[in-house]
């Protein structure tokens, strides 16, 4: 039989309906190998205390709905594993800088509204032929790494620009900008570059990385805004 050990978990705690402030509750478990954070939470929502809030579906890293801030750390509670966390107590809450809905639920609406904005999907020069769209291996490859983004929102949570300039569309929704513009299967690019070609597009990032080191796959959306303002520049220089 696996050892266990015993965890209190700290959870962030509000409902702005209902509370005057937030708070931590503190919810002790025995842990087993292999138990991760949101296995634990679902514990909690299980035994108890049936009013916990929170976000998950797939439970496999692959959704992005169980974005959290856990320890201190951006984190997907699927892929979090308590033995991992040192110490006998987790701090768990939710994604920092987005309106709390409740507990761990924080709203997604305006974060989702600027992906939005970059056009996430094929252009197609004629209708559907019933025939792939061919792409090779070299051509996929650049967007190999973009492709991975899950929407989570930890990059944008974690962005200081989107801390203080509400217009700006993040990380995330550039990262997705790229990814299309840069697929050979697609013909909307020069539209794509124009959205965000603006003081609350590629313009707007600092270059602090907090999003490369937060993704929880190992995207590098500074490098894929980077690549989009390339991208303008030499259009510039080319229409001179």
């Amino acid at each position: 039989m696996a050892a266990e050990r015993q965890v209190t978990l700290e959870v962030f705690r509000f409902d702005p309906e209902v509370d005057k402030g937030p708070r931590y509750d503190s919810f002790t478990m025995n842990v087993k190998k292999g138990m991760t954070v949101m296995e634990g939470l679902l514990h909690i929502l299980d035994v108890q205390d049936h009013s916990l809030a929170l976000r998950f579906a797939c439970r496999e890293g692959v959704c992005g709905s169980c974005a959290m801030f856990i320890n201190g750390s951006y984190r997907l509670a699927c892929q979090t594993q308590l033995e991992d966390l040192k110490g006998r107590r987790v701090w768990v809450g939710p994604l920092p800088h987005m309106p709390v809905i409740r507990d761990l639920v924080v709203d997604m609406a305006p974060f989702f509204e600027k992906v939005g904005m970059v056009m996430p999907w094929l252009e197609a020069l004629s209708a559907p032929s019933g025939k792939e769209h061919l792409q090779s291996p070299q051509q996929r490859s650049i967007i190999n790494e973009a492709v991975d983004c899950i929407l989570c929102g930890i990059c944008h949570s974690s962005c200081p620009m989107t801390w203080t300039k509400k217009d700006y569309l993040g990380p995330a929704a550039l990262t997705k900008a790229f990814r299309f513009v840069a697929d050979s299967r697609d013909v909307a690019g020069a539209n794509r570059l124009a959205l965000v070609n603006s003081e609350d597009g590629v313009w707007r990032c600092r270059t602090v990385f907090n999003c490369v080191e937060a993704c929880p796959k190992n995207i590098n959306p500074t490098d894929a805004i980077e690549s989009l303002r390339r991208m303008l520049v030499v259009g510039r220089r080319k229409s001179r």
